[in-house]
């Protein structure tokens, strides 16, 4: 019996970090203007550290057409609602 609690476990964790990685892997996307882990060069938005209900809203503004882009509205249609939610929140924990 404990090795088969043991072995969920394990499973648990692997799980969650290729959870963790795929993240990581959607989050490349915006390294290009918002710089890796959300840091930002001088004359972009960083995103590292921000409230992830807000950058999410924000998402789903370009997303949706309400907030106007060039490139920010076809870079969201690309992903789902919930992977953009997972896209802020992974940002939203990324120190500043």
């Amino acid at each position: 019996m404990k090795w088969l609690a043991a072995s969920v476990l394990c499973a648990a964790t692997v799980g969650a970090q290729a959870q963790v990685s795929q993240v990581r892997i959607w989050a490349t996307a915006c390294a290009n203007c918002h710089g890796t882990e959300g840091r930002a060069l001088e004359g972009n938005e960083s995103l590292a550290g921000k409230d992830k209900d807000d950058m999410y809203q924000k998402l789903m503004d370009f997303k949706s057409g309400r907030k106007p882009a060039t490139i920010m509205h076809q870079i969201s249609k690309g992903y789902s609602d919930e992977q953009l939610q997972q896209i802020s929140a992974y940002f939203a924990a990324q120190k500043k």
